[in-house]
């Protein structure tokens, strides 16, 4: 009953009260012992478990339980009590405890084992711990690492004997915590070498089981560290205890603890620091070469390391027994490791690896300075002549941080010591400052560096291997440290330190340091320093007006060359490879892949080229293969250029690669397949006839020699091409990919044969490969056999090679002659050409018979009835089929494709030899025409096989009829239009052509509607059909227009083009990808027949109408539907789908415009392309480019587009459409069709702007231009029928867009910024105006000249009004009656707005100038006189333009008269000769007028309402929409200018006055002063000024913009005169005002006292002057010189008061605030916390702020009266303290501004 009646007053009684109770009960009762009163209690202990188990641990809980505990514990200590009672207590009682509460309730566990080990050190029971919790406990964390529960640890050895325990089986162990099992382990050691120290210090007596403590503890040291080096490796929990628990108690003890030995299992063993630590870096290294949370461990335990053995000790042992020598500073790795860590892209591993570096170094050199001021003595001043305003503010901030010093130092040799301190220096500043202060140190810091760096003789022995460890003794190691700051600068968040990084690493005058360049480590070349050249920061100026090139590139180009030459010529090729390959490690963009291409040539111009005679080595095989990849490696990066699209862009790159290949690599000396692989990867473009790099590339080939082996290989290759080694007998089957394959290798080949050949004999070998193999194809028998394949492969390829040639021969000349360049004689390349061509096309023409017995042979697989072969290959079975998947068996796809390539050379020889052999073709032509009935003729299908054979026999009638389209000659046009059946009469066949169209599409149709063919299989079917049916049509047309037959009455029938439109019309909603371009282009033929029908013989026509509205209306429906479903807007399919569907032939129908009233289908289909043209650049240009065309040839029909051309008037996109001129250059397709599309006027001027947003308009002004012209010719002898039509059409464009600038909501406006939208869409709008002033004639001048003056009276921009003085000037010009009535009443017109008298005045002076003979007196009657008075304006800007213009026209127009004549002139003439005179020499006159002139004389008012001085401002690097600056806004800069200087000198004298008269004033009169300055300025809105001086930039630019904007500004402005006045004012009134900035605070302190960061601090003080608090509490007042805290508090701290209040003193500060009546609240998350909106803020506060992490402390808390916390609605769930602060900041400001 005692007992539970104790037990329960445990709940009550306090734990430190224990003691005394219980000794209370013991000596007041003699029959209780301690021994039973223990036994008794320990029974109890049930009740503990209980309330273990089921209760909740509260604060009456955990009482008991420490009371417990300490009753227990005191007991203990008592004399009775055994071992035993002892390891009972652990058992029963601590165990339960540690087990049930685990680490939610980690002070209840750490209390209980701290009585515990209390009781084992007073007791001296350390052998309890010894065989029982030691033990039990090592065991336990064991278990976690699947360690056997026997396995016997050094404590386990210390008595001998096997231990046991109570609790011992599998489960006890598995179920304990392992982070508990650790923190008790840590603290039985930690309590274990305090003991050990203790009993050293005394007598060192035994414990009572006999076992020293010293003894017990070097074992359980042991344990413990090995134990901890194998979680080190073990899971990350593990690794988290180990790091968290073990090693800061082990590193502790170490620290006290000398080398000592250990034995276990009769092994002998020490353990000291360094042994540690040497298993610990073993640890790390694997830690290193894990993933990245490993690494962080990694340094985490190095961190730790080094904060324990830094301090004091060093890192060096006594010398003991047996040690083994380990210093961290000896090894390599972790040097390496270090500068891996302070590039890390996580910030933490960067502070950790920066903490254990400064740390080392810190305990090698000793205690280092202060501060570098320290460290240097003498001071010197820079001499600062010479430099730029940046750089002498870069002098003073060095200067200020003491690096100065350091550089001034260098004389007197520099220590190691310093050049660290230099390092740390710097990259404290990348890693926490702005970018004006690493700009003020580097270069500094970067010279000390470098000159206090010698080379050694050791430069490369590994840091251990040197007598001292310092790693930066030699300059190689410097240089490796200096590419770690380069890396991390590189990497900077801030781009401008990014670009100082870089520029400083060019800065470096390698050539002046000898071979400094090759200490540069080559793992930051080839790593950070290339990635970092794709910075697009570092390449601004790239691209400008097209210079691809940049500071950047070039210094890198430089640097490299100097590294490289630096290398041996073996490291110079490995080097070169190694940048090289970089392109196919990272992705770099247009500038990057420049770099690299730069970087490439560079290095490769410091290697030796190869000789003609090379010596030979022993590894020649190892050299070749290394040439043959590093060709590899070049072609990539050309290829890579492809997706950058700009030609110039890749010429450069290809030009580059092309240049470092020529240095390097010999073509001798790689084997043919990689040479022709990277010859094909340059664009065609740059090798053919005329090329760019076409001499360059074959002299490389040619070699020294001019007969290189290369060619000898070229002529080689035929043969071995064709060439296999199989037996005869063997049957070689292939497919499509075979084929492709083949046809690529042969195509590489023939563009380098046709390169590097200059006459005509070494083309030799090639003709008589051609003529012996040709001459045998009749006699190849077997169908399987790859010889006849691959020849006819060849053949191919050389004829599409010679096309090319001839084309691009043909273009050069055309060109050369337009330009009026061509010689009569012609250049002998083109002669020896002309003779290779001519000699191919004779061994062709011979070899044409044997190969159309060959084609006739192998196309009997066409219209063979037998199947055959039906097994399907097993890599087509299962699957759909594709383009190179025909559902055939090997054999017979092997016979297609044998069959198809036969008929495809035909065809092309053929077409080929027509062009120069026309007599030998006619003969032939019969027989293509028959194969062709035959392919149309097979109409059996009954099998997927039959199906898959026909499909392969219409795609050999494609090529066919493409080759017949352009060789139909005179004499075969008969063949064409005769009958089939020549047995037949005449009157029984139908036309020719009518008839074989009519087969083929009934076939073809039957085959895809069978079913047969698989969706795949049968889409490509269609599109064979859309491309042939393509060339028949192009056959029909091409003849026509070839050939005038006046007995050849049809081609076509009109039934037969109805049928192709319908099946066109049905066709194209449901057109697949393949098929769009030849089914457009079918449509436009179509249209074309329909067109020739009207016009005469060629096709009959029923009727005069060719297609109706309703066909159209189905055309351009079913079109639209095709042209929405293309997912990629290419420019051939849109360049198609324009000129198919706006035909010429249908545009001229004015019915397709509007019919009824409505939109005809035309318009329709004009609407909806330029409304998807807004979203897509390339569309609305190409449809500007095709539109203006068809309506300069119908300007009819513009009247129907009013709305369209205003569109394209103000189209203006930020898309920058960079591949549509790449697009149109490489693609044949594209630039085909862009060709066929109307074509403008001027094509000079548009092509300059056809890749940028100006070209729609720019084609809209050139039409109207043109039309302009056509209009001009009315009522002369060159009057067309389009010419009223054109005026017509300009007149309702004009008057259109004027009614939209003057009404228009938008353009309207007076009110807009400048280079906003409505500014430019107001610029476009007026610069359209401009050319359409043409069109004003005498019917419509009043109603123009009437929006002309409103639009004048309204504010706008000098870029807009410049258009409207251009417009009005050219008006009155043309109609001089109008001056007097209209233009002398506005210049009059004194009281109206400055900015539109201005222009007046402009618009006058030039009609008096350029007004012609007849008129040009009476204007100046008129005009002058009321000019003049504006000369006196009070408006400056209006005066000295005036000034300006009036000079101008009196210089022109007043004669220079002699003093004699003076006097007989009237009185009016004699005042402007004075005037002139005085405007003459009048100083400030001249300033201006020599400033102007230049512009004034340049106008010309007809040429300025041209296209091509509109559109001519291309040059500038900011672009305006190609406005020019207008004389007025030249005249505003130039006198706001002046202004500025007049203000700064007035400025510094009003200062002097105001510092003067200070002196002489009481304070009686400065307040008197001060009242009449703030009442003066109440009642006088012109002397009101901007409080906030400091002008941005931009607002700067935009100054003139904004005065002339705003009418209400124009009249706030003083005279120049009142300067004086206006600043002596402004100056009091900041005097006032400053003066009251301290006033007025609210009554709110900020405490952050607890706040340690910089930022967060400097940031509070600024929001605290932002919102006036009374005061800002830190703790530290020295933090406001901090350069950082300055930086980013912007002098708020000269405005707030800021009071120091050091964190020991918060609380009794925040108590006395609370005496004088302030409310003390803190922002902070408490369970009892409300929330920031919902709390009333007490008008006296103290807010009180946490630390950055932990928050406010425990003891604060009680002192606040209320806490407060900002809702958060997102995952994290914490702010920045600095943002915290601020908001709360905000809203009690919030609330008390509503009160």
């Amino acid at each position: 009953m005692a007992d539970s009646l104790l037990m329960s007053s445990f709940r009550r009684i306090p734990p430190a009260a224990i003691p005394a109770t219980l000794d209370c009960i013991l000596a007041s009762s003699t029959a209780s012992s301690p021994s039973s009163l223990f036994y008794s209690l320990l029974d109890s202990h049930s009740i503990l478990s209980k309330e273990l188990t089921y209760g909740s641990l509260d604060d009456e809980t955990c009482n008991f339980i420490a009371s417990y505990v300490g009753a227990l514990c005191h007991l203990l200590k008592k004399p009775g009590l055994n071992v035993e009672a002892l390891q009972d207590f652990f058992w029963k009682v601590l165990i339960a405890i540690m087990r049930m509460t685990q680490s939610c309730h980690r002070e209840i566990v750490d209390k209980a084992i701290a009585s515990f080990l209390d009781v084992v050190t007073e007791t001296n029971a350390w052998g309890v711990v010894e065989e029982t919790v030691a033990p039990y406990f090592i065991k336990v964390v064991g278990s976690t690492m699947g360690m056997s529960h026997n396995e016997p640890s050094a404590v386990d050895k210390l008595t001998g004997k096997s231990q046991s325990y109570k609790d011992s089986s599998s489960t006890a162990f598995e179920s304990f915590p392992l982070f508990m099992a650790c923190h008790i382990l840590a603290s039985i050691l930690d309590a274990s070498v305090k003991g050990k120290s203790v009993s050293e210090s005394t007598s060192g007596s035994n414990l009572a089981n006999g076992c020293r403590v010293h003894t017990f503890t070097d074992n359980l040291l042991w344990d413990i560290c090995n134990m901890a080096l194998q979680m080190l490796s073990h899971s990350p929990e593990h690794r988290s205890c180990a790091i968290t628990v073990f090693l800061p108690q082990l590193l502790k003890a170490f620290v006290s603890e000398n080398p000592f030995k250990i034995s276990v299992y009769g092994q002998k063993f020490i353990l000291s620091r360094k042994t540690f630590v040497a298993r610990i870096w073993k640890c790390c290294k694997d830690l290193y070469s894990m993933g990245p949370t490993e690494r962080r461990d990694a340094y985490t335990i190095l961190s730790l390391y080094v904060s324990y053995f830094s301090k004091g000790d060093g890192f060096d042992d006594d010398p003991t027994i047996g040690d083994v020598a380990f210093d961290l500073r000896a090894e390599k790795e972790f040097w390496d490791e270090m500068k891996k860590g302070l590039v890390d892209k996580e910030g933490i591993v960067r502070k950790q690896s920066l903490h254990i570096l400064k740390n080392i170094v810190i305990t090698y050199e000793g205690k280092p300075q202060t501060s570098v001021v320290e460290a240097m003595s003498s001071e010197k001043t820079p001499n600062l002549n010479g430099l730029t305003k940046r750089e002498r503010w870069a002098t003073k901030e060095a200067k200020s941080l003491g690096i100065e010093n350091l550089r001034d130092s260098v004389d007197s040799g520099s220590s190691s010591k310093q050049k660290w301190v230099a390092f740390f220096l710097l990259y404290e500043m990348l890693e926490e400052y702005g970018t004006h202060l690493v700009e003020a140190a580097w270069n500094y810091q970067m010279n000390l560096l470098l000159q206090t760096s010698q080379p050694s003789d050791n430069s490369f022995n590994p840091v251990g291997e040197r007598l001292n460890l310092d790693p930066m003794e030699t300059l190689e190691d410097m240089f490796d440290w200096l590419a770690v700051l380069w890396q991390r600068g590189l990497c900077h968040d801030n781009p401008q330190v990014r670009c100082l990084i870089m520029q400083s690493v060019f800065g470096i005058e390698w050539k002046n340091h000898g071979n400094y360049a090759k200490f540069v480590p080559r793992d930051f070349i080839l790593g950070p320093f290339i990635q970092g050249l794709n910075d697009p920061v570092h390449h601004k100026e790239f691209g400008l007006k097209g210079v691809y090139s940049s500071r950047t590139i070039d210094g890198a180009s430089t640097f490299l060359q100097q590294y490289t030459a630096c290398l041996s010529e073996r490291e110079q090729m490995t080097f070169l490879s190694n940048v090289a390959c970089l392109v196919k490690n990272y992705s770099f963009g247009r500038a990057g892949l420049m770099s690299v291409a730069e970087c490439v040539a560079a290095a490769a111009a410091e290697i030796p080229p190869p000789g003609k005679n090379e010596v030979e080595h022993s590894d020649k095989d190892t050299t070749y293969n290394d040439k043959a990849t590093l060709l590899d490696l070049f072609r990539f990066i050309i290829e890579s250029s492809k997706q950058h699209f700009n030609p110039n862009y890749r010429l450069k790159v290809c030009g580059k690669i092309l240049d470092a290949t020529i240095s390097v690599i010999s073509p001798n000396d790689v084997p043919l397949e990689p040479l022709l692989h990277f010859i094909s990867s340059f664009p065609s473009e740059f090798l053919t006839y005329g090329g760019s790099l076409r001499e360059k590339m074959r002299g490389w080939l040619q070699g020294y020699e001019k007969q290189a082996k290369v060619l000898k290989k070229l002529d080689e290759f035929p043969a071995s091409f064709i060439k296999h080694q199989y037996l005869a007998t063997y049957i070689v089957n292939y497919d499509d990919e075979d084929i492709e394959t083949w046809e690529l290798k042969a195509k590489r080949w023939a563009q380098v044969i046709f390169l590097i050949i200059e006459k005509e004999h070494q083309l030799d070998s090639v003709l008589q490969f051609i003529q012996t193999h040709g001459n045998k194809l009749g006699e190849k028998s077997g169908d399987h056999d790859w010889l006849p394949t691959k020849y006819m492969i060849i053949m191919l390829s050389i004829l599409q090679e010679l096309n090319v040639m001839k084309t691009k021969m043909v273009d050069n000349r055309a060109k050369l002659r337009t330009d009026g360049l061509v010689e009569k004689v012609d250049h002998p390349e083109d002669i020896d050409t002309s003779m290779i061509i001519k000699k191919l096309t004779i061994s062709f023409a011979n070899i044409l018979d044997e190969l159309m017995t060959y084609t006739n042979r192998s196309c009997s697989v066409f219209w063979c009835n037998e199947a055959g072969e039906t097994d399907l290959p097993s890599s087509v079975k299962g699957r759909l089929g594709g383009l190179s998947q025909r559902r055939l068996s090997s054999s017979k796809t092997t016979a297609v494709l044998q069959a198809i390539m036969s008929v495809k050379t035909l065809a092309s020889v053929s077409s080929y030899c027509a062009q120069f052999l026309e007599e030998s073709i006619n003969s032939r032509l019969h027989v293509l025409w028959q194969l062709s009935w035959k392919f149309v003729s097979c109409t059996t299908c009954d099998s997927e096989t039959k199906a898959e054979i026909n499909l392969g026999g219409y795609e050999a009638l494609h090529h066919l009829l493409k080759s017949l389209a352009f060789m139909l000659l005179p004499s075969e046009l008969a063949q064409l239009t005769g009958p089939n059946n020549f047995s037949a009469s005449k009157a029984e066949v139908e036309p020719h052509i009518d008839d074989f169209v009519q087969n083929f599409l009934e076939n073809i149709n039957n085959v895809i509607e069978a079913g047969y063919l698989t969706r795949a299989r049968r889409a490509i079917l269609i599109d064979w059909k859309w491309m042939c049916l393509e060339s028949l049509l192009s056959i029909s047309k091409n003849s026509i227009q070839r050939v005038k037959v006046d007995d050849c009455n049809y081609l076509f029938s009109d039934d037969m083009v109805r049928r192709i439109f319908d099946d066109l019309v049905e066709s194209l909603e449901n057109a697949g990808e393949g098929s769009v371009l030849p089914m457009l282009r079918s449509v436009r033929l179509v249209l074309d027949h329909f067109a020739l029908g009207k016009k005469g013989p060629g096709v009959s026509s029923c009727d005069d109408t060719g297609i109706s509205v309703q066909m159209m209306w189905h055309l351009v429906r079913s079109s639209w539907l095709l042209h929405v479903s293309c997912n990629k807007r290419r420019v051939a399919p849109i360049a198609a789908l324009l000129s198919s569907i706006l035909h010429e032939s249908v545009f001229s129908n004015m019915d397709m415009h509007e019919c009824v009233n409505a939109p005809g289908p035309l318009k329709w289909f004009v609407e909806k392309i330029l409304e998807e043209g807004t979203r897509s650049p390339r569309t609305i240009r190409l449809t500007a480019l095709h539109l203006t065309g068809l309506w300069l040839s119908y300007p009819s029909a513009i009247k129907y587009y009013m709305k369209e051309l205003k569109l394209l008037t103000l189209y203006g996109s930020v898309a920058f459409d960079e591949d549509f001129e790449a697009e149109v250059t490489e693609n044949h397709d594209a630039r085909t069709e862009v060709s066929i599309l109307s074509t403008s006027p001027d094509p000079e001027l548009t092509e300059a702007f056809i890749n940028t947003e100006l070209y729609a308009r720019v084609s809209v002004a050139v039409m109207f231009n043109k039309l302009a012209d056509l209009a001009n010719m009315i009522g002369s002898n060159d009057e067309l029928e389009s010419s009223h039509a054109s005026l017509e059409s300009g007149k309702l464009f004009l008057l259109e867009l004027l009614q939209s600038v003057v009404n228009d909501t938008d353009l309207a406006k007076e009110l807009y910024k400048k280079y906003s939208a409505t500014h430019r869409r107001k610029v476009r709008a007026w610069q359209m105006i401009c050319i359409l002033s043409r069109f004003v004639d005498q019917d419509i001048v009043s109603e123009v000249m009437g929006y002309l003056h409103t639009a004048l009276y309204r504010n706008n921009m000098p870029a807009v009004r410049q258009y409207l003085e251009t417009v009005a000037i050219y008006v009155y010009l043309k109609f001089p009656s109008l001056v007097g009535e209209q233009l002398v009443p506005m210049v009059r017109t004194y009281d109206m707005r400055t900015q539109a008298l201005s222009s007046y005045v402009f618009i006058a002076a030039n009609v008096i100038l350029h007004a012609t003979k007849d008129t040009q007196s009476n204007h100046l009657d008129e005009l002058l006189p009321p000019i003049v008075p504006l000369l006196t304006s009070h408006h400056h800007s209006l005066r000295g333009f005036t000034q300006l213009l009036v000079y101008q026209v009196l210089s022109k127009l007043l004669p220079s008269l002699d003093l004699d004549a003076y006097g007989t002139l009237s009185l009016e003439k004699r005042c402007f000769i004075e005037l002139k005179s005085f405007l003459e020499d009048n100083s400030d006159c001249a300033r201006l007028r020599v400033s102007m002139e230049v512009h004034l004389d340049a106008f010309d008012p007809n040429k300025s309402i041209t296209p091509a001085r509109i559109f001519s401002n291309r040059v500038d690097d900011i672009e305006f929409e190609c406005a020019h600056v207008s004389l007025l806004e030249r005249v505003i800069d130039f006198l706001n200018d002046v202004r500025k200087d007049l203000r700064s000198s007035m400025a510094k004298d009003a200062t002097q006055l105001k510092n003067e008269q200070m002196h002489m004033q009481d304070s009686e009169s400065i307040d008197q002063v001060n009242n009449e300055t703030s009442a003066k300025m109440q009642n006088d809105p012109s002397l009101d000024f901007q409080k906030k001086v400091i002008v941005s930039k931009q607002e700067a630019q935009d100054s003139h913009s904004n005065f002339l904007n705003n009418n209400d500004t124009y009249s706030s402005l003083l005279d120049v005169e009142k300067e004086d006045q206006l600043l002596d004012q402004s100056l009091r009134a900041r005097h006032i005002a400053m003066g009251n900035l301290k006033a007025g605070r609210q009554q709110i302190i900020l405490v952050a006292s607890l706040i340690d960061r910089v930022p967060n601090l400097a940031g509070l003080a600024r929001t605290c002057e932002v919102f006036k608090a009374s005061s800002l509490v830190i703790d530290n007042l020295n933090v406001l010189h901090d350069k950082q805290f300055q930086l980013i508090s912007v002098t708020a701290e000269k405005w707030v008061p800021i009071i120091e209040v050091p964190v020991s003193n918060v609380k009794g500060f925040l108590e006395k605030k609370k005496r004088e009546g302030f409310s003390i609240m803190g922002l902070e998350q408490t369970a009892n916390s409300v929330a920031l909106d919902q709390y009333s803020f007490p008008k006296k506060i103290v807010l009180v702020l946490g630390r950055e992490k932990e928050g406010i402390p425990v003891d604060l808390i009680h002192i606040l009266d209320a806490c407060i916390e900002i809702p958060q609605l997102g995952v994290v769930r914490s702010l920045n303290v600095h943002v915290s602060g601020a908001i709360a900041l905000w809203e009690y400001t919030r609330q008390q501004r509503l009160l």
